[in-house]
């Protein structure tokens, strides 16, 4: 009996078509994962923009308070900041896909 099993050859798998299979499977494998890479790339190109659209330019007035006799008791000064554009606020868009044959960097 275990010699019939030992000789039975009925759905063997070749090691030929093992790596026939594996082969495909690794090909989809990295099909998939550059897809997976160009929709990353894509949304933290959304995320990048979002941040450099932010304007960061705030201003605080100043505050004083005076005693009843006429002095001061207390005075801050106000501040303000004006945010420049920068050189890479929103000006590239990277994305993996093809736009009319052509690749934008």
């Amino acid at each position: 009996m275990l010699k019939n099993l030992w000789n039975d050859e009925s759905g063997v798998i070749l090691s030929a078509e093992i790596v026939l299979v594996g082969t495909i499977l690794v090909l989809g494998m990295i099909v998939g994962l550059v897809e997976l890479q160009c929709a990353v790339v894509g949304e933290l190109s959304d995320l990048g923009d979002a941040f450099g659209n932010l304007d960061q330019s705030y201003q605080t007035s100043s505050i004083t308070s005076r005693k009843s006799t006429g002095g001061f008791k207390g005075a801050t000064y106000g501040a303000s900041y004006n945010d420049q554009r920068d050189e890479c606020d929103c000006n590239a868009i990277i994305v993996c896909a093809k736009n009319n044959g052509e690749k934008r960097i």
